[in-house]
């Protein structure tokens, strides 16, 4: 196939997922793995490729590459969106999608080797980008994409606009937090991004991941974690101080429990702790800025971040669950 053709087929793939509202890492995922695809039959027309030929490209992949599970499904979703999206053919490929779910134990950080790792950054910027997303359980993304305006002192919260699955939500700002970004902002003054490059405009991601990188190693925490790893080490620290899963649920943003707790349940489940009840959903209205900001104040008040007792966390969640 000619190289015009690939790239024709890649901008009208690009531009169909980009109507769809499609996220711009998932869009880059998956114009990656179509360009991946058709590279691998530069004799065809990628239209007369048959379900069987998509098949063997799959195999091939998983026999030769040893790709993961979590890849294969990137590549299939990515084949049935070109086929059935965009050319309009009706392809069935759940079959291909691997039956097996993998379930590995993350990485999760101590409380003390994250107040080590924040503890480490000289600069107030690094400590406060670090401190941040530790601080509200933040996806890098997230994090990045925080605006001045997002950072609300009143009411002590932090608002994450259109995060993951295009959802709003809020996250508790502690006092500790707060006052590390208003010193922050003092020495950058930014103008819109809450974190901003040299010249302006979103901050590096590549350069927030090096920060993580240097202060992990400075502090001398011999673990294989990377920036997302305090994320989860934020669920599994409330996990691990009694807080209702169902509450982490909101924080994190997400909508089944199971997704929620994620790797903070398998980390907490490995160590014997009785099986959570997962028959209550819990919508964001049903719970209160303030009690989310108690379940967490106690969680952190250990980091450094915040100073909160513990038993007033216990005593909030314990009289919301009397309420349900």
């Amino acid at each position: 196939m000619q190289h015009s053709r690939k790239q024709a087929i890649l901008e009208d793939f690009t531009k169909l997922m980009k109507i769809k509202r499609y996220a711009p890492s998932s869009i880059r995922s998956y114009k990656n793995a179509i360009s991946l695809f058709l590279d691998a039959f530069p004799e065809k027309y990628p239209e007369n490729i048959s379900i069987r030929e998509i098949e063997n490209f799959l195999y091939r992949k998983i026999k030769q590459d040893n790709i993961s599970a979590s890849y294969q499904k990137t590549l299939v979703g990515a084949i049935q969106f070109l086929y059935n999206n965009m050319w309009r053919k009706n392809f069935q490929l759940k079959h291909l999608y691997p039956d097996r779910r993998e379930y590995k134990l993350p990485v999760v950080l101590s409380k003390e080797e994250v107040q080590k790792i924040i503890r480490c950054c000289n600069n107030i910027k690094h400590k406060a980008i670090l401190a941040t997303i530790y601080g509200g359980g933040l996806r890098l993304s997230d994090c990045l994409h925080l605006t001045i305006k997002d950072i609300d002192s009143q009411r002590m919260l932090i608002k994450i606009t259109q995060s993951k699955g295009n959802k709003d939500r809020y996250v508790p700002l502690s006092k500790n937090l707060l006052q590390l970004l208003r010193d922050y902002w003092k020495v950058y003054k930014t103008k819109h991004y809450l974190f901003e490059g040299q010249k302006g405009g979103m901050y590096s991601s590549r350069s927030v991941q090096n920060i993580f990188k240097n202060a992990l190693k400075k502090a001398g925490v011999q673990k294989d974690a990377t920036v997302h790893t305090l994320r989860h080490s934020y669920a599994t620290h409330l996990l691990e101080s009694g807080t209702d899963i169902r509450i982490i649920q909101v924080l994190l943003g997400h909508n089944g429990l199971q997704i929620a707790a994620g790797g903070a349940f398998q980390h907490y489940r490995s160590f014997g702790e009785p099986h959570f009840n997962y028959t209550k959903k819990l919508s964001y209205e049903a719970l209160t800025p303030r009690l989310c900001q108690t379940a967490v104040m106690g969680c952190l008040s250990s980091v450094g971040l915040v100073q909160f007792p513990m038993s007033k966390v216990q005593k909030s969640v314990l009289q919301y669950q009397h309420t349900k």
